[in-house]
């Protein structure tokens, strides 16, 4: 089925999956873990209540029970699944997607991420192969809809320092993020897209679009602010602009956390970041005591990594921050309250945001460039072997594309693996260098993009 991804269900709603396949998903997922009852959670798209509906429908015609959260955030179900201690949990959002996307993010017992290779293949095959018989004694539906926000918001409050003195804009991107933000962020925060609204009216819910974060740049600069925070449509993803309106690469802020939980103590805790992160950021961890560990890009592979490590933190480039205090999950909100309160005690010290993270920076970076490219394979087999058969490189990662590092620049090429593009990511150590090796590479692929 064209919606399940390596990572989650996710496609246009009635294209790429429709209500029979939710019911059919609902009906065989609580034999995937053999739970008695599942938690689901939703965001507020147009076609969510629907799709709750019908899932509980399923799961209920299964003969298992359903704790419904109704309207939740993302992390906040991740949280829920390991404190209550479900076995299987569901959260119905297609994050950053366009309106008219819908999808199901599956969680396992202590909110273990459930990928393509750690179950969402059983469940296809049964949903395309078997016939759900509902059961004569079916299940029960608990409406859980105001339980443990309260205990959700202590949880996070903890992670809240000092701000005073900062000032700051947010975008909440009228997604699920306006559950929580404004009973946890002062009162003299300036917010933009603060109802929560499944059709995105001010903006698609992606922070990575630069056309998604022009409302934000431009308060920023209106209202001289010293910080932009931007999340994405469920919440589990957190980006920022400095006080100059400039984006902040996401992977760099992962350095900036580091400076908050690393003491050079002499414990090494491991730091994990994904094969796209600049090289800036595993130095810094580095001299702050941490032992910096890369991996595979998505929840379904950085979770679990950080897990099996017992890691203390890390990040993505897309936005996402993972902790062993959440679980081993990722949690926008939370990234933004510790990353907040760092700048905030900068700023008391008459450090800009700007200034703290041009410290971090030591590289030029290209920014990740997609390219349309049907023979992904192939277009990142000649990439990689023009640069090493020409010279050998002082590092080689191939676990999730090809990472190629050289003394003076290194680049990753990958397939995505939810849209249709080859991404490439570059970093050398002068403007020259990276427009060159950019411009040499792009020249390889042009055979092979799609006209």
């Amino acid at each position: 089925m064209k919606a399940f991804k390596a990572y989650d269900i996710r496609g246009v709603y009635g294209v790429d999956f429709d209500r029979d396949a939710v019911y059919r998903i609902g009906y065989f997922l609580p034999r995937l873990f053999g739970a008695k009852t599942i938690a689901v959670g939703r965001d507020a798209r147009i076609s969510s209540p629907e799709i709750a509906e019908t899932l509980l429908q399923g799961i209920t015609d299964s003969g298992a029970n359903v704790d419904f959260y109704d309207l939740a955030t993302t992390p906040f179900v991740y949280w829920i699944t390991a404190r209550q201690g479900y076995e299987t949990s569901v959260m119905i959002t297609a994050s950053h997607n366009p309106k008219n996307h819908n999808g199901l993010k599956i969680s396992a017992k202590e909110a273990a991420p459930v990928g393509y290779d750690t179950g969402l293949n059983k469940l296809e095959h049964w949903v395309e192969n078997e016939t759900p018989v509902p059961v004569d004694k079916k299940g029960s539906v608990r409406d859980c809809g105001s339980m443990l926000k309260k205990e959700y918001l202590d949880f996070q409050r903890q992670y809240l320092g000092d701000l005073s003195g900062l000032k700051m804009v947010v975008d909440c991107s009228n997604g699920m993020a306006n559950l929580f933000v404004k009973q946890l962020l002062p009162d003299s925060v300036i917010y933009l897209a603060d109802n929560i609204d499944g059709t995105f009216p001010c903006h698609e819910p992606n922070p990575l679009e630069p056309a998604n974060i022009v409302a934000l740049k431009q308060k920023v600069r209106e209202t001289h602010a010293d910080i932009g925070v931007i999340y994405d449509g469920d919440a589990d993803r957190v980006m920022f602009v400095d006080e100059n309106a400039q984006f902040v690469s996401p992977d760099l802020m992962i350095g900036l956390l580091a400076t908050h939980f690393l003491k050079n103590d002499g414990s090494r805790p491991k730091v994990l970041q994904d094969i796209r992160t600049s090289k800036a950021v595993a130095e810094l961890i580095d001299e702050l005591g941490g032992e910096p560990c890369i991996w595979r890009v998505g929840r379904a592979y950085a979770a679990k990594k950080l897990h099996e490590i017992d890691g203390l933190f890390g990040g993505e480039l897309a936005g996402h921050y993972y902790f062993r205090d959440f679980y081993y999950s990722d949690s926008g909100i939370m990234a933004s309250l510790l990353i907040l309160s760092i700048i905030a005690e900068h700023h008391r010290k008459g450090e800009s945001f700007s200034q703290v993270m041009g410290k971090i920076a030591r590289y030029k970076n290209s920014g990740e460039i997609n390219f349309t490219i049907d023979k992904k394979a192939e277009a990142m087999e000649m990439v990689k072997n023009h640069f090493c058969d020409a010279e050998k490189p002082t590092r080689f990662l191939d676990f999730d594309g090809y990472r190629v590092e050289y003394p003076h620049w290194w680049f990753n090429i990958r397939p995505s693996n939810t849209e249709p593009y080859l991404r490439l990511i570059l970093e050398a150590d002068t403007d020259e260098l990276l427009a060159q090796k950019t411009d040499e590479i792009k020249q390889l692929l042009n055979p092979f993009i799609c006209k």
